[in-house]
C-alpha cells in the first residue's frame, strides 16, 4: 500500500483530495495547522470525517514547523507528498502579508526539504492561476511568462515553483507543480464567492460583485481537481536525455525532472452567469452591491488544459451549473436552512 503525506488535509482540497486516495487504496497521512484563517470548525468537521477510515491519520502542526513535520515524514516515509497547504486567498495578502512569507516560503522550503531527505517517488505542489498576473494573453498556457504577479500571493507562488524547480535539478526530485483555477464545490472556504454569494442570498443580504460583473473565471469543480491531481501523481516527471526528447506541448524541464500543469476546465465563464446559476438554486434573487476591481484582482482567468489531458487522458468537464447545485445542496444540509 502506497503511503502519500497530504500537506493542509484538513483544507478544502486537501479534504477532497484525501478522500478519494482513501477509496482507491492509499494509506495517507494528514498534516494540517488548522489556522483560524476561517471557521476551523470547517476543518475540523472535514478531518473528523477522514478520520473514520482506518487509512488515514493526521497530525496538527504549522509548516513553520520544521521539527514537527520532519519528524513525521522521517516516522511515516510516504512514497509521495501532495504540499496543498499555505495562506490563501488573494486579498487577504494585502491586509497580512507575512502570513505568505512564512506558510508559502518557509513552510514550502520544509516540505521540499523533507521529500529531498526522502528522496520520495514524486512531490507534487500546488501553485495558482494568479501566477499568470497581468498576462492578458488566454487561455493561459503554462509556458507563457509569470513575471507580472499583481499580489504577494501570487508571488510567493511563483517562488515556489522556482524553488521546486531548483530542488529537482539539484537532487533529481520528481515534481510536479499544479496551477489552480478558481476551484468550488462542496465543503468550500468561506473565503470564496460562491460561499459568500450562497450565504447571502439565503440570507437576504447584499453581495459584493467586483468590476460591475465584468469578470471572468475558469471555475474548476472541485471533485474534477482532485481527479486530475490523483493522475498526476502517476505521472512523475523524468528528466529527458535531450530536450529533443521533451514531447510537444510538454512544459518539462529541460534539465530536471520537473513540470508545471494547469488543472482547469478550460472555460472562461462570466460571474454574472455564475451568479445567476446561484440565484437559480436558491430560489431568489441576489441584493448586488456593485463595486470597483479591487487591488490585485484580474479580470479574467482561463485555463489552456491540453497538458494535463496529455498526460493522464483526463480534463475536467463539470458544468459550473452542475457544480453549484451540488454546492447550494450541501451549504443548505450544513447549515440546516
Amino acid at each position: 500500500m502506497r503511503t502519500v503525506l497530504v500537506t493542509g488535509s484538513a483544507g478544502f482540497i486537501g479534504y477532497h483530495l484525501s478522500a478519494l486516495l482513501l477509496e482507491e487504496g492509499f494509506r495517507v497521512v494528514g498534516y494540517d495547522g488548522m489556522t483560524d484563517y476561517y471557521d476551523v470548525r470547517l476543518k475540523q468537521r472535514r478531518h473528523q470525517m477522514l478520520l473514520q477510515h482506518p487509512n488515514f491519520t493526521c497530525t496538527e502542526g504549522l509548516l513553520e514547523d520544521f521539527d514537527k513535520l520532519h519528524a513525521l515524514a522521517m516516522a511515516e516515509r510516504p512514497d509521495v507528498i501532495v504540499h496543498l497547504a499555505a495562506q490563501a486567498g488573494v486579498r487577504y495578502s494585502l491586509e497580512n502579508p507575512r502570513a505568505y512569507v512564512d506558510a508559502n516560503l518557509v513552510g514550502a522550503f520544509n516540505v521540499m526539504e523533507c521529500a529531498r531527505e526522502l528522496q520520495v517517488d514524486h512531490l507534487l505542489m500546488a501553485s495558482t492561476s494568479s501566477v499568470y498576473g497581468a498576462n492578458t494573453e488566454m487561455p493561459f498556457h503554462e509556458g507563457h511568462k509569470v513575471d507580472t504577479p499583481l499580489t504577494l500571493y501570487a508571488a510567493t507562488k511563483k517562488a515556489n515553483e522556482a524553488m521546486a524547480h531548483s530542488y529537482a535539478h539539484l537532487w533529481t526530485l520528481p515534481t510536479t507543480m499544479f496551477r489552480f483555477f478558481t476551484v468550488y464545490g462542496p465543503w468550500g472556504r468561506p473565503d470564496m464567492a460562491l460561499f459568500k454569494f450562497t450565504r447571502g442570498i439565503l440570507e437576504g443580504t447584499p453581495i459584493d460583485i467586483y468590476n460591475d460583473g465584468e469578470m471572468y473565471r475558469d471555475f474548476t469543480y472541485v471533485a474534477d481537481l482532485v481527479r486530475g491531481i490523483r493522475l498526476l501523481i502517476d505521472a512523475a516527471p523524468v528528466r529527458p536525455e535531450s530536450p529533443e526528447d521533451i514531447a510537444e506541448g510538454d512544459n518539462l524541464s529541460p534539465v530536471a525532472p520537473f513540470r508545471v500543469v494547469n488543472i482547469g476546465n478550460g472555460e472562461k465563464v462570466r460571474l454574472m452567469d455564475f451568479v445567476e446559476a446561484i440565484e437559480a438554486e436558491c430560489g431568489r434573487a441576489a441584493v448586488r452591491n456593485y463595486l470597483p476591481i479591487q487591488p490585485g484582482d484580474v479580470p479574467a482567468t482561463w485555463a489552456d488544459a491540453a497538458l494535463l489531458k496529455q498526460l493522464t487522458g483526463y480534463a475536467p468537464q463539470t458544468p459550473f451549473r452542475e457544480g453549484v447545485a451540488q454546492f447550494v445542496a450541501w451549504y443548505r444540509d450544513y447549515y440546516g436552512v
